[in-house]
């Protein structure tokens, strides 16, 4: 064992950098049993150092509010600030100074990983994320490390806590989107404002790192079609439970072969919500939990099931990563880097094969189911059920609900736009894509 310290600067001591400096220095003797070398926190970045933080067990003069002098003074510099900048410009000063960096920064991440992986590879060093996608789940080293040498097919999960919280408690109670999401809010679940959570940005941005490493292939945040919550009512609620199913939003990242000219395999990556059948997996993560189904070549289904927020879950992935990092440190060695090599294309929306379920509203008259029906076979769209609901007699309407066999999304798309446009219908109340049903 070495006695020269595994220096560690902390970039930001909110509830995670707090949780993470009391494990540090509380168990300073296991982690540096585990590490092979003391591991010493040499400052940490506040707005104040003058405020109180006994909590941490870290000295008072630790604390700095000079980010740039404590970067370049760390073997391991752990960015817990959030945001784009100056996140990014300290993460890239830290590289390129030989420091290892370990972030819990999805959206950075989502939208600069490549040029970041690309120093960490140039200047030797780890660049570690665990705690960006689903908390304590270990869900990237599998990815990046135990399934290497198999082939991933397809990724889904449920990524963000909020909204699974909002969508199971609508599930269980009945109630509507917006009293449940005043109740998130009131229980620390949703951010004040929780836009990044309920349009989907969070999920967006953790889709594109999962994709990244599981196909090999750069994805960007902004290569990721995204759909959020707020659209969802009730009613779509009680018609899956009457369907079997319940409702999540799922991150979906899938390898994709295409016909044709552009023959060969692309990439597929998306966030939306998705009609999944109860004996799903998936259907049964409950509250503000995380979960990832991965499909595999070799291994077959493998779930990953979690807390994928809060202080402590998160805190644990970011001092795995730490461990990681200074393990490499004292055996003067680096883990894994990025994985590129297979350059696949990033498909629209437009060419992914889903299914959907699409509710409408209609005139209760002669003729009209074969007429909305024409609408999907003109797009070589297959139904595979159809269900009448019972004909409202105040208004002469009746309500149809149609399920799709797999089609490409462009198709189902057209035909929904194709249906809205018909005189016998009055409104397309539900259009929602099905998985493992």
């Amino acid at each position: 064992m070495t006695t020269k310290p595994i220096t560690v600067a902390l970039l930001g001591s909110g509830v995670v950098g707090t949780a993470v400096a009391r494990e540090l220095t509380r168990n300073a003797a296991d982690f540096e049993a585990r590490v092979g070398a003391p591991v010493q926190i040499v400052g940490a970045l506040v707005r104040d150092a003058s405020k109180d933080r006994s909590e941490t067990g870290l000295p008072a003069d630790v604390f700095t509010t000079d980010a740039e002098g404590l970067v370049e003074r760390a073997d391991i510099v752990v960015e817990l600030m959030g945001g784009t900048e100056p996140a990014k410009s300290l993460i890239t000063k830290a590289l390129e100074n030989g420091a290892s960096v370990v972030t819990a920064n999805k959206a950075l991440l989502g939208e600069a990983g490549p040029e970041l992986y690309q120093l960490a590879m140039e200047h030797g060093v780890d660049l570690s994320y665990e705690a960006a996608v689903a908390g304590a789940i270990p869900l990237i080293r599998p990815l990046r490390e135990s399934l290497a040498g198999d082939e991933v097919t397809k990724v889904l999960g449920i990524v963000n806590g909020t909204t699974n919280f909002i969508l199971d408690k609508m599930d269980r109670t009945g109630a509507n989107l917006e009293d449940v999401l005043a109740e998130a809010q009131s229980l620390g679940y949703a951010e004040a404002d929780p836009t990044a959570d309920v349009e989907g940005h969070d999920a967006q941005a953790k889709a594109a790192i999962l994709a990244s490493l599981a196909f090999h292939t750069r994805v960007r945040t902004s290569d990721v079609h995204c759909e959020g919550i707020m659209g969802l009512t009730a009613e779509d609620i009680k018609a899956a439970r009457r369907a079997g199913c319940v409702i999540k939003l799922l991150a979906i990242a899938e390898k994709v072969e295409r016909d044709g000219a552009d023959g060969g395999p692309g990439v597929n990556v998306r966030v939306h919500p998705v009609l999944l059948a109860r004996s799903h997996p998936l259907a049964t993560v409950r509250e503000a939990f995380n979960a990832v189904f991965v499909e595999t070549k070799l291994a077959g289904e493998l779930m990953f099931y979690g807390r994928g927020a809060g202080g402590d879950p998160t805190a644990s992935a970011v001092l795995g990563d730490i461990v990681h990092a200074a393990r490499h440190r004292v055996s003067g060695s680096h883990g894994a880097g990025e994985s590129a090599y297979a350059n696949l294309p990033i498909l629209p929306i437009g060419e992914s094969l889903t299914r959907y379920v699409v509710r409408v509203e209609v005139a209760d008259e002669p003729g009209v189911l074969g007429r909305v029906t024409s609408a999907f076979g003109d797009q070589g769209v297959s139904i595979e059920s159809m269900r009448q609901g019972v004909r409202r007699s105040e208004d002469g309407l009746a309500s149809l609900t149609f399920m799709t066999h797999e089609a490409p999304e462009s198709a189902l798309a057209t035909t929904v736009d194709t249906i809205k446009k018909l005189p016998d219908v009055t409104s397309v109340t539900s259009v929602l894509r099905a998985e493992g049903i």
